[in-house]
This record gives C-alpha cells, structure tokens and sequence, in this order.
C-alpha cells in the first residue's frame, strides 16, 4: 500500500481528467427512480445519521454538536480557515491516531507547511505511516493521488489544502470518499456555499495572539441531518505540529 500511494503522483498515462464524467452517466435508463435514489453513493438519506457510522472527534463540546456524535467515518469534510495554521491539524490529532491504530495510512496533498515531525511523533502519531504528496505536484496528478486513496480501502484519511477545487471535483471526490469508506479532509480559506461534501466547518482561533493555538471556535455550516448552524468552543491539542 505505501508503495502504491508513493507512487500515485509519478505513475504515467493515468491522470485525474473526464472530470465532468459520473457515476450516473452509465446507468441504465431503465431503473425506476427508487432504484436510483438507492444506488446514488452521492444522496443523503436521514436514515443514515447513526453514531456506528461516525468517529468521535476527541473534543467532547464538537462532538456534541455534530450529527451521530462525531466525524463521518466516509466522505468530505471542509473545513474554513482564512488562514492555514490555526489550529487545523491540532484539531485532528485524536481523529489521526484512530487511523493509525487502525493499520491504516494517512495521505497529506499539498501541506503549506513543512511537516514538523517530532510534535507529531509526541503526539502518539507514527510518521511511517502518513505519506505526502508536495506542492510541487501538477494539479492533475494531485487530484489523481486523491481519488486514488480516497476509493482505497488501506487508506483511511486523507488530508489536503485546496482552494480551488469546482463543484464537479468535489462530487467526484465524494462519491470516491463513499465508495472507498474513507474519510478526506479539504482545508479551503473560503468558503463556496454550494458544496456537495458532507460536511463544512469553519475553524477560528479565539486568542489574540495568532501563534497561540489554544483554543478554537468551530462553526458547523453544513452536515448531514443538522439543521441549523452550531458552534463550540473546543481546547485544542497543544503541540505545534508544522513550521513555516
């Protein structure tokens, strides 16, 4: 597996294109609607919300305030900062640990920031087991990389910072998230409104000081069953995991 995601960026003739191609596209026209609403990974039920099918975050006020008591164990999660570290990655230390204790392995596409891999390792995170893809990488290829261990069953999360991803990508994205089982994590410094991910969130740093990353105020803008928008006040994991 690792050597497999190693080399999802560098592999040749395969690319992330036909970016406007479906999983409904080559479905039978002869399906009644039923058949289809059950078949389309893409279509939120309110029978899905059940907490077997959702990892507690680690932060027991963010828990209370997400559907089923936790992170989807499938799908897109967005989360909002208008500024990248402030706090993204502190707040997903418990959910990083679950994985890897799971076997699984950890995608990272285009971190802004050099990885700082002691706080990780204090963390209780094996390193060995997350796996990056640079900035460097063409656009094409990284969104390949992604959709190729979002539909992997070894790995269990992926991580990236996108701004610009269409509508079309991230639907794409997402039915890759729910046909995989895996769970992907898209950080954005805004926020597009429409979205097809089953979650957004944004992230902001209630201290004065910008460095200080103690505490966060998470917002839910959208998940599957909440109504409303909610927010909570959640005490942040204390190492600083990336320098600039």
């Amino acid at each position: 597996m690792k050597e497999n995601i190693e080399n999802l960026k560098v592999q040749s003739g395969e690319n992330f294109s036909g970016i406007n191609v479906t999983d409904s596209d080559n479905r039978d026209s002869g399906l009644n609607i039923k058949e289809l609403l059950l078949n389309d990974a893409s279509l939120w039920r309110a029978s899905d919300i059940d907490k077997r099918s959702h990892n507690g975050t680690g932060y027991v006020n963010l828990d209370n305030i997400l559907p089923g008591g936790g992170w989807p164990k499938k799908g897109l999660v967005e989360i909002i900062n208008q500024h990248y570290g402030v706090g993204e990655l502190q707040l997903l230390i418990p959910l990083m640990r679950s994985i890897i204790k799971q076997g699984k392995w950890i995608l990272w596409v285009s971190p802004p920031h050099i990885v700082y891999a002691p706080a990780l390792l204090q963390a209780g995170i094996d390193t060995e087991r997350i796996l990056v893809v640079d900035e460097t990488t063409s656009c094409k290829n990284a969104l390949w990389s992604m959709e190729k261990a979002l539909r992997s069953k070894d790995c269990g999360l992926v991580l990236t910072w996108q701004t610009w991803l269409s509508f079309k990508v991230l639907r794409r994205l997402q039915i890759a998230a729910e046909n995989g089982g895996t769970l992907g994590f898209i950080f954005k410094r805004r926020d597009n409104k429409s979205s097809p991910s089953s979650m957004r969130l944004q992230i902001k740093n209630t201290m004065h000081n910008c460095h200080n990353f103690d505490e966060a105020l998470i917002t839910v803008i959208k998940a599957r069953g909440n109504l409303k928008s909610r927010d909570a006040r959640v005490k942040l994991y204390q190492h600083h995991l990336q320098h600039s």
